[in-house]
Protein backbone atom coordinates (compact mmCIF):
# COMPACT_ATOMS: atom_id res chain seq x y z
CA UNK A 1 0.00 0.00 0.00
CA UNK A 2 2.88 2.33 0.77
CA UNK A 3 4.26 2.03 -2.76
CA UNK A 4 0.82 2.65 -4.27
CA UNK A 5 0.36 5.80 -2.18
CA UNK A 6 3.90 6.94 -3.02
CA UNK A 7 3.24 6.44 -6.73
CA UNK A 8 0.15 8.69 -6.46
CA UNK A 9 2.20 11.34 -4.68
CA UNK A 10 4.96 11.27 -7.30
CA UNK A 11 2.47 11.20 -10.18
CA UNK A 12 0.75 14.33 -8.86
CA UNK A 13 4.11 16.09 -8.50
CA UNK A 14 5.33 15.14 -11.97
CA UNK A 15 2.05 15.97 -13.75
CA UNK A 16 1.60 19.23 -11.83
CA UNK A 17 5.17 20.35 -12.45
CA UNK A 18 4.87 19.49 -16.16
CA UNK A 19 1.66 21.54 -16.50
CA UNK A 20 3.37 24.48 -14.77
CA UNK A 21 2.01 27.45 -12.84
CA UNK A 22 -0.50 26.72 -10.10
CA UNK A 23 -1.12 23.23 -11.51
CA UNK A 24 1.36 21.78 -9.02
CA UNK A 25 -1.03 22.84 -6.27
CA UNK A 26 -4.29 21.98 -7.99
CA UNK A 27 -3.20 18.55 -9.23
CA UNK A 28 -1.88 17.84 -5.72
CA UNK A 29 -5.36 18.73 -4.48
CA UNK A 30 -6.72 15.91 -6.63
CA UNK A 31 -4.25 13.52 -5.01
CA UNK A 32 -5.23 14.78 -1.56
CA UNK A 33 -8.89 14.17 -2.37
CA UNK A 34 -8.04 10.60 -3.37
CA UNK A 35 -5.94 10.06 -0.23
CA UNK A 36 -8.58 11.31 2.21
CA UNK A 37 -11.95 10.40 0.69
CA UNK A 38 -11.09 7.19 -1.15
CA UNK A 39 -8.12 5.64 0.67
CA UNK A 40 -9.13 6.84 4.14
CA UNK A 41 -5.76 8.42 4.91
CA UNK A 42 -5.42 11.25 7.47
CA UNK A 43 -5.70 14.72 5.89
CA UNK A 44 -2.45 15.99 7.36
CA UNK A 45 -1.96 19.69 7.98
CA UNK A 46 -1.68 22.61 5.55
CA UNK A 47 1.44 24.72 6.26
CA UNK A 48 -0.50 27.76 7.49
CA UNK A 49 2.43 29.52 9.18
CA UNK A 50 4.71 29.09 6.19
CA UNK A 51 2.05 30.36 3.80
CA UNK A 52 1.36 33.35 6.03
CA UNK A 53 5.03 34.34 6.14
CA UNK A 54 5.47 33.93 2.39
CA UNK A 55 2.37 36.01 1.68
CA UNK A 56 3.54 38.79 4.02
CA UNK A 57 7.00 38.93 2.41
CA UNK A 58 5.54 38.86 -1.11
CA UNK A 59 3.20 41.71 -0.14
CA UNK A 60 6.08 43.91 0.99
CA UNK A 61 8.09 43.03 -2.12
CA UNK A 62 5.15 43.75 -4.41
CA UNK A 63 4.62 47.17 -2.86
CA UNK A 64 8.33 47.90 -3.32
CA UNK A 65 8.02 46.82 -6.97
CA UNK A 66 5.00 49.09 -7.43
CA UNK A 67 6.99 52.03 -6.00
CA UNK A 68 9.86 51.38 -8.44
CA UNK A 69 12.20 49.91 -5.86
CA UNK A 70 12.85 46.71 -7.78
CA UNK A 71 13.71 48.68 -10.92
CA UNK A 72 16.12 50.79 -8.86
CA UNK A 73 17.91 47.70 -7.51
CA UNK A 74 18.33 46.34 -11.03
CA UNK A 75 19.51 49.73 -12.30
CA UNK A 76 22.17 49.88 -9.57
CA UNK A 77 23.40 46.37 -10.38
CA UNK A 78 23.47 47.22 -14.10
CA UNK A 79 25.69 50.25 -13.52
CA UNK A 80 28.22 48.16 -11.62
CA UNK A 81 28.39 45.55 -14.38
CA UNK A 82 28.78 48.10 -17.17
CA UNK A 83 31.67 49.79 -15.36
CA UNK A 84 33.67 46.54 -15.20
CA UNK A 85 33.00 44.62 -18.45
CA UNK A 86 36.28 42.67 -18.44
CA UNK A 87 35.45 41.21 -15.00
CA UNK A 88 31.93 40.22 -15.93
CA UNK A 89 32.48 36.49 -15.25
CA UNK A 90 33.42 37.30 -11.64
CA UNK A 91 31.11 40.23 -11.02
CA UNK A 92 27.86 39.07 -12.64
CA UNK A 93 27.31 36.02 -10.35
CA UNK A 94 28.29 37.99 -7.23
CA UNK A 95 26.06 40.94 -8.13
CA UNK A 96 23.21 38.55 -8.92
CA UNK A 97 23.73 36.74 -5.61
CA UNK A 98 23.65 40.03 -3.68
CA UNK A 99 20.58 41.25 -5.55
CA UNK A 100 18.60 38.05 -4.92
CA UNK A 101 19.82 37.94 -1.31
CA UNK A 102 18.42 41.42 -0.70
CA UNK A 103 15.20 40.97 -2.65
CA UNK A 104 14.36 37.42 -1.55
CA UNK A 105 13.11 36.42 -5.00
CA UNK A 106 14.68 35.21 -8.24
CA UNK A 107 12.31 37.27 -10.40
CA UNK A 108 14.73 40.22 -10.51
CA UNK A 109 17.25 38.17 -12.50
CA UNK A 110 15.06 38.42 -15.61
CA UNK A 111 15.90 42.14 -15.82
CA UNK A 112 19.61 41.51 -15.24
CA UNK A 113 20.24 38.67 -17.70
CA UNK A 114 20.01 40.81 -20.87
CA UNK A 115 22.54 43.23 -19.35
CA UNK A 116 24.95 40.39 -18.55
CA UNK A 117 24.62 39.03 -22.08
CA UNK A 118 25.20 42.43 -23.69
CA UNK A 119 28.15 43.46 -21.51
CA UNK A 120 29.81 40.05 -22.00
CA UNK A 121 29.49 40.16 -25.78
CA UNK A 122 30.80 43.71 -26.06
CA UNK A 123 33.78 42.83 -23.82
CA UNK A 124 34.58 39.77 -25.97
CA UNK A 125 33.81 37.40 -23.07
CA UNK A 126 31.93 34.19 -23.83
CA UNK A 127 28.46 34.98 -22.38
CA UNK A 128 27.88 31.36 -21.38
CA UNK A 129 30.33 31.78 -18.51
CA UNK A 130 28.70 34.65 -16.57
CA UNK A 131 25.18 33.81 -17.75
CA UNK A 132 25.17 30.19 -16.59
CA UNK A 133 26.89 31.00 -13.33
CA UNK A 134 24.58 33.94 -12.59
CA UNK A 135 21.55 31.66 -12.85
CA UNK A 136 23.15 29.29 -10.34
CA UNK A 137 24.22 32.17 -8.07
CA UNK A 138 20.62 33.41 -8.05
CA UNK A 139 19.45 30.07 -6.67
CA UNK A 140 22.03 30.14 -3.89
CA UNK A 141 21.36 33.79 -3.10
CA UNK A 142 17.74 32.76 -2.65
CA UNK A 143 18.44 30.09 -0.04
CA UNK A 144 20.82 32.45 1.79
CA UNK A 145 18.28 35.31 1.86
CA UNK A 146 16.62 35.83 5.25
CA UNK A 147 13.30 36.73 3.62
CA UNK A 148 13.04 34.19 0.80
CA UNK A 149 10.15 31.72 0.82
CA UNK A 150 12.61 28.84 1.19
CA UNK A 151 14.31 30.30 4.28
CA UNK A 152 10.95 31.23 5.78
CA UNK A 153 9.85 27.61 5.29
CA UNK A 154 13.07 26.36 6.88
CA UNK A 155 12.58 28.57 9.96
CA UNK A 156 9.07 27.18 10.43
CA UNK A 157 10.19 23.61 9.80
CA UNK A 158 12.97 23.75 12.39
CA UNK A 159 11.02 25.74 15.01
CA UNK A 160 10.78 22.81 17.43
CA UNK A 161 14.55 22.34 17.29
CA UNK A 162 15.07 25.90 18.57
CA UNK A 163 17.00 26.98 15.46
CA UNK A 164 17.03 30.74 14.95
CA UNK A 165 17.33 32.75 11.75
CA UNK A 166 20.82 33.85 12.70
CA UNK A 167 21.85 30.19 13.21
CA UNK A 168 20.70 29.45 9.68
CA UNK A 169 22.41 32.49 8.18
CA UNK A 170 25.72 31.80 9.95
CA UNK A 171 25.87 28.55 8.01
CA UNK A 172 24.12 29.26 4.72
CA UNK A 173 25.63 32.65 3.84
CA UNK A 174 29.32 31.61 3.97
CA UNK A 175 28.53 28.15 2.58
CA UNK A 176 26.69 29.49 -0.46
CA UNK A 177 29.28 32.20 -1.07
CA UNK A 178 31.99 29.53 -1.02
CA UNK A 179 29.91 27.44 -3.42
CA UNK A 180 29.39 30.37 -5.79
CA UNK A 181 33.13 31.11 -5.73
CA UNK A 182 33.88 27.50 -6.67
CA UNK A 183 31.26 27.68 -9.41
CA UNK A 184 32.84 30.83 -10.87
CA UNK A 185 36.22 29.10 -11.03
CA UNK A 186 34.63 26.13 -12.80
CA UNK A 187 33.40 28.31 -15.71
CA UNK A 188 36.42 30.58 -16.16
CA UNK A 189 37.72 28.52 -19.11
CA UNK A 190 34.45 26.90 -20.14
CA UNK A 191 34.02 26.64 -23.93
CA UNK A 192 36.00 28.35 -26.65
CA UNK A 193 36.61 32.08 -26.64
CA UNK A 194 33.76 34.10 -28.12
CA UNK A 195 35.77 35.15 -31.18
CA UNK A 196 36.43 31.47 -31.95
CA UNK A 197 32.90 30.15 -31.37
CA UNK A 198 31.44 28.91 -34.69
CA UNK A 199 27.81 29.37 -33.63
CA UNK A 200 28.42 33.02 -32.73
CA UNK A 201 30.33 33.68 -35.94
CA UNK A 202 27.48 32.21 -37.97
CA UNK A 203 24.89 34.36 -36.17
CA UNK A 204 27.09 37.43 -36.57
CA UNK A 205 27.46 36.85 -40.29
CA UNK A 206 23.72 36.39 -40.75
CA UNK A 207 22.91 39.55 -38.79
CA UNK A 208 20.90 37.73 -36.11
CA UNK A 209 22.73 39.40 -33.21
CA UNK A 210 21.25 42.71 -32.10
CA UNK A 211 21.90 44.85 -29.05
CA UNK A 212 19.09 44.80 -26.46
CA UNK A 213 17.43 48.10 -25.66
CA UNK A 214 18.58 49.78 -22.47
CA UNK A 215 15.89 50.91 -20.05
CA UNK A 216 15.91 54.65 -19.27
CA UNK A 217 17.10 55.39 -15.71
CA UNK A 218 14.65 56.46 -13.04
CA UNK A 219 14.58 60.22 -12.48
CA UNK A 220 12.93 62.88 -10.35
CA UNK A 221 10.17 61.94 -7.95
CA UNK A 222 9.99 58.38 -9.34
CA UNK A 223 13.64 57.84 -8.40
CA UNK A 224 13.13 59.26 -4.90
CA UNK A 225 10.15 57.02 -4.31
CA UNK A 226 12.06 53.99 -5.60
CA UNK A 227 15.03 54.66 -3.33
CA UNK A 228 12.73 55.25 -0.36
CA UNK A 229 10.84 52.01 -0.93
CA UNK A 230 14.13 50.10 -1.13
CA UNK A 231 15.29 51.68 2.12
CA UNK A 232 12.06 50.68 3.89
CA UNK A 233 12.16 47.09 2.60
CA UNK A 234 15.86 46.59 3.35
CA UNK A 235 15.29 48.18 6.77
CA UNK A 236 12.57 45.60 7.39
CA UNK A 237 14.98 42.83 6.39
CA UNK A 238 17.58 44.26 8.79
CA UNK A 239 14.99 44.33 11.58
CA UNK A 240 14.10 40.68 10.98
CA UNK A 241 17.79 39.72 11.13
CA UNK A 242 18.33 41.82 14.27
CA UNK A 243 15.41 40.20 16.10
CA UNK A 244 16.73 36.81 15.06
CA UNK A 245 20.20 37.70 16.31
CA UNK A 246 19.02 39.19 19.64
CA UNK A 247 16.00 37.27 20.99
CA UNK A 248 15.88 39.60 23.98
CA UNK A 249 14.56 42.36 21.71
CA UNK A 250 11.44 40.37 20.81
CA UNK A 251 8.33 41.71 22.56
CA UNK A 252 6.77 39.84 25.48
CA UNK A 253 3.17 39.89 26.63
CA UNK A 254 0.94 38.28 29.24
CA UNK A 255 -1.93 35.87 28.70
CA UNK A 256 -4.60 35.53 31.36
CA UNK A 257 -5.17 37.58 34.50
CA UNK A 258 -3.90 37.65 38.06
CA UNK A 259 -2.27 34.48 39.32
CA UNK A 260 -3.18 32.68 36.12
CA UNK A 261 -1.21 35.13 33.97
CA UNK A 262 1.47 33.52 31.81
CA UNK A 263 4.27 35.44 30.08
CA UNK A 264 4.91 34.68 26.42
CA UNK A 265 7.18 36.02 23.71
CA UNK A 266 6.33 36.65 20.07
CA UNK A 267 8.03 34.06 17.87
CA UNK A 268 9.94 34.84 14.69
CA UNK A 269 7.22 33.64 12.34
CA UNK A 270 4.78 36.14 13.83
CA UNK A 271 7.33 38.95 13.79
CA UNK A 272 8.30 38.32 10.15
CA UNK A 273 4.65 38.62 9.12
CA UNK A 274 4.06 41.76 11.21
CA UNK A 275 7.24 43.52 10.04
CA UNK A 276 6.71 42.73 6.36
CA UNK A 277 3.06 43.73 6.34
CA UNK A 278 3.98 46.97 8.10
CA UNK A 279 6.77 47.61 5.58
CA UNK A 280 4.26 47.20 2.78
CA UNK A 281 1.97 49.69 4.48
CA UNK A 282 4.74 52.26 4.95
CA UNK A 283 5.76 51.97 1.31
CA UNK A 284 2.12 52.40 0.28
CA UNK A 285 1.55 55.57 2.28
CA UNK A 286 4.98 57.22 2.22
CA UNK A 287 5.98 56.48 -1.38
CA UNK A 288 2.63 56.38 -3.16
CA UNK A 289 2.90 52.74 -4.22
CA UNK A 290 -0.26 51.67 -6.03
CA UNK A 291 -1.95 48.62 -4.44
CA UNK A 292 -3.56 47.83 -7.80
CA UNK A 293 -0.16 47.91 -9.50
CA UNK A 294 1.29 45.69 -6.78
CA UNK A 295 -1.47 43.10 -7.27
CA UNK A 296 -0.89 43.00 -11.05
CA UNK A 297 2.93 42.96 -10.80
CA UNK A 298 5.25 40.06 -11.56
CA UNK A 299 6.22 39.48 -7.92
CA UNK A 300 2.66 39.13 -6.66
CA UNK A 301 1.79 36.85 -9.58
CA UNK A 302 4.83 34.67 -8.94
CA UNK A 303 4.20 34.71 -5.20
CA UNK A 304 0.61 33.53 -5.58
CA UNK A 305 1.76 30.69 -7.84
CA UNK A 306 4.26 29.66 -5.14
CA UNK A 307 1.63 29.86 -2.38
CA UNK A 308 -0.94 27.75 -4.24
CA UNK A 309 1.72 25.22 -5.27
CA UNK A 310 3.08 24.92 -1.73
CA UNK A 311 -0.42 24.65 -0.27
CA UNK A 312 -1.32 21.72 -2.51
CA UNK A 313 1.90 19.76 -2.69
CA UNK A 314 2.94 20.19 0.95
CA UNK A 315 -0.54 19.25 2.18
CA UNK A 316 -0.43 16.18 -0.04
CA UNK A 317 3.00 15.29 1.34
CA UNK A 318 1.81 15.87 4.91
CA UNK A 319 -1.09 13.45 4.39
CA UNK A 320 1.23 10.80 2.94
CA UNK A 321 3.74 11.20 5.77
CA UNK A 322 1.06 11.14 8.50
CA UNK A 323 -0.31 7.85 7.15
CA UNK A 324 3.11 6.20 6.81
CA UNK A 325 5.28 7.94 9.41
CA UNK A 326 6.35 4.84 11.32
CA UNK A 327 7.19 2.87 8.18
CA UNK A 328 9.16 5.75 6.66
CA UNK A 329 11.08 6.60 9.83
CA UNK A 330 11.91 2.98 10.64
CA UNK A 331 12.89 2.22 7.05
CA UNK A 332 15.31 5.05 6.34
CA UNK A 333 16.41 6.45 9.70
CA UNK A 334 19.46 4.21 10.02
CA UNK A 335 20.74 5.01 6.53
CA UNK A 336 20.21 8.76 6.86
CA UNK A 337 21.71 8.98 10.35
CA UNK A 338 24.78 7.10 9.11
CA UNK A 339 25.01 9.01 5.83
CA UNK A 340 23.49 12.54 6.06
CA UNK A 341 24.27 13.08 2.38
CA UNK A 342 21.35 10.72 1.61
CA UNK A 343 18.97 13.35 2.99
CA UNK A 344 20.81 16.03 1.01
CA UNK A 345 20.33 13.91 -2.12
CA UNK A 346 16.63 13.69 -1.32
CA UNK A 347 16.40 17.49 -1.15
CA UNK A 348 18.23 17.81 -4.46
CA UNK A 349 16.08 15.24 -6.30
CA UNK A 350 12.76 16.55 -4.98
CA UNK A 351 13.70 20.12 -5.92
CA UNK A 352 14.28 18.89 -9.49
CA UNK A 353 10.74 17.53 -9.55
CA UNK A 354 9.05 20.47 -7.81
CA UNK A 355 11.03 23.39 -9.31
CA UNK A 356 10.58 25.04 -5.91
CA UNK A 357 13.04 25.26 -3.03
CA UNK A 358 10.31 26.34 -0.61
CA UNK A 359 7.93 23.49 -1.49
CA UNK A 360 10.78 20.99 -1.16
CA UNK A 361 11.66 22.30 2.30
CA UNK A 362 8.03 22.24 3.43
CA UNK A 363 7.71 18.57 2.42
CA UNK A 364 11.06 17.13 3.51
CA UNK A 365 12.15 19.11 6.59
CA UNK A 366 9.40 17.62 8.80
CA UNK A 367 10.64 14.20 7.66
CA UNK A 368 14.19 15.13 8.67
CA UNK A 369 12.98 16.31 12.09
CA UNK A 370 10.93 13.12 12.57
CA UNK A 371 13.99 11.05 11.68
CA UNK A 372 15.85 12.70 14.54
CA UNK A 373 18.47 14.38 12.40
CA UNK A 374 20.29 17.05 14.44
CA UNK A 375 19.73 20.72 13.66
CA UNK A 376 23.27 21.24 12.40
CA UNK A 377 22.79 18.54 9.75
CA UNK A 378 19.41 19.87 8.60
CA UNK A 379 20.76 23.39 8.29
CA UNK A 380 23.97 22.14 6.70
CA UNK A 381 22.24 20.27 3.88
CA UNK A 382 19.91 23.18 3.11
CA UNK A 383 21.91 24.36 0.04
CA UNK A 384 21.29 20.95 -1.57
CA UNK A 385 17.74 22.12 -2.29
CA UNK A 386 19.06 23.93 -5.41
CA UNK A 387 18.41 21.25 -8.01
CA UNK A 388 16.27 23.45 -10.27
CA UNK A 389 19.03 23.72 -12.87
CA UNK A 390 19.38 19.97 -13.44
CA UNK A 391 16.64 19.74 -16.06
CA UNK A 392 16.89 22.70 -18.47
CA UNK A 393 13.20 23.58 -18.11
CA UNK A 394 13.30 26.06 -15.22
CA UNK A 395 12.31 29.66 -15.96
CA UNK A 396 15.66 31.31 -15.23
CA UNK A 397 17.52 28.65 -17.22
CA UNK A 398 15.32 29.13 -20.28
CA UNK A 399 15.54 32.92 -19.94
CA UNK A 400 19.35 32.83 -19.91
CA UNK A 401 19.38 30.69 -23.05
CA UNK A 402 16.99 33.01 -24.87
CA UNK A 403 18.74 36.23 -23.83
CA UNK A 404 22.17 35.06 -25.02
CA UNK A 405 22.01 35.98 -28.71
CA UNK A 406 25.48 34.56 -29.33
CA UNK A 407 24.18 31.01 -28.84
CA UNK A 408 26.93 30.07 -26.37
CA UNK A 409 24.47 29.51 -23.49
CA UNK A 410 22.63 26.47 -24.71
CA UNK A 411 20.70 23.30 -24.03
CA UNK A 412 22.74 20.37 -25.27
CA UNK A 413 21.76 17.77 -27.80
CA UNK A 414 21.39 15.16 -25.05
CA UNK A 415 19.28 17.44 -22.76
CA UNK A 416 21.49 17.14 -19.67
CA UNK A 417 24.71 18.38 -21.31
CA UNK A 418 23.58 21.99 -20.99
CA UNK A 419 25.48 25.11 -19.96
CA UNK A 420 24.26 25.05 -16.35
CA UNK A 421 25.19 21.48 -15.38
CA UNK A 422 28.88 22.01 -14.50
CA UNK A 423 28.52 25.25 -12.49
CA UNK A 424 25.32 23.97 -10.89
CA UNK A 425 26.83 20.71 -9.65
CA UNK A 426 30.10 22.35 -8.52
CA UNK A 427 28.32 25.16 -6.67
CA UNK A 428 25.67 23.00 -5.01
CA UNK A 429 28.03 20.21 -3.92
CA UNK A 430 30.58 22.71 -2.59
CA UNK A 431 27.93 24.73 -0.73
CA UNK A 432 26.38 21.60 0.80
CA UNK A 433 29.72 20.21 1.99
CA UNK A 434 30.66 23.61 3.38
CA UNK A 435 27.24 23.82 5.05
CA UNK A 436 27.67 20.45 6.73
CA UNK A 437 31.12 21.47 7.99
CA UNK A 438 29.99 24.90 9.23
CA UNK A 439 26.84 23.45 10.76
CA UNK A 440 28.83 20.97 12.81
CA UNK A 441 31.37 23.64 13.74
CA UNK A 442 28.86 26.34 14.75
CA UNK A 443 25.65 24.57 15.75
CA UNK A 444 26.54 21.10 17.05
Amino acid sequence: MLLFELSILLLCIVVGARCGGIALGTVSGMGLLLFVLVLGMPPGNPPAVVLGMILAVITALSMMEAAGGLAYLVETAEKLLRRNPARITFLAPLVTYALIFAAGTQHVIYSLLPVIAEVSRKAGVRPERPMSMSVIAAQHGLVASPVSAATVALIAGLAQLDVSLIDIMMVTVPATLLGVSAGIISVLRKGSELADDPEYQQRLASGNVTAPQQQPPLAGIARRRAIGSCAVFLGAVAMVVLLGLLPGLRPTYELGMGSDAVSAQADMSQLIMIIMLAAGGIITLAFKASPAKAISGKLMSGGLVAIISILGVSWLGSSFFAANENTIVDGISAAINAYPWVFALGLFVLSILLFSQAATIVILMPVGVALGLPAHVLVGVYPAVNGNFFLPTYGTVLAAVSFDQTGTTRIGKYLLNHSFMLPGLVTTITATLAGLFLGKLLLA
